[in-house]
């Protein structure tokens, strides 16, 4: 999957957010990112938390070794993930729920 590449300690996700929606939720594949709608508003950072806030408990991670490391002011990001690997991610991100 092209949303998912592995580097040695940590994966890097290729996201498409959707910020303002009604809940937060994996939606599934957009183009060759992973769409993930936030309840947060694309204000003042608030999005890029919720994001955090969003990816870090579903896998299982501390929100410190979640990293937006481009895209931060945009709807395209790339979020790294230090101390997973890529077949837990996604698992973890594409379990209906």
């Amino acid at each position: 999957m092209t949303w998912l590449r592995s580097e040695a300690d940590a994966v890097v996700l290729s996201l498409h957010i959707q910020p303002g929606a009604k809940k937060t939720e994996v939606v599934g594949l957009h183009g060759t990112a992973l769409k993930i709608r936030l309840a947060a508003p694309p204000v003042d950072g608030k999005a890029n938390a919720g994001l955090i806030n969003f990816l870090a408990p579903r896998l299982e991670v501390a929100k410190r070794q979640v990293e937006i490391i481009s895209g931060t002011n945009s709807r395209t990001k790339q979020v790294r993930v230090a101390g997973v690997d890529a077949e837990s991610v996604r698992s973890k991100l594409l379990a209906l729920g």
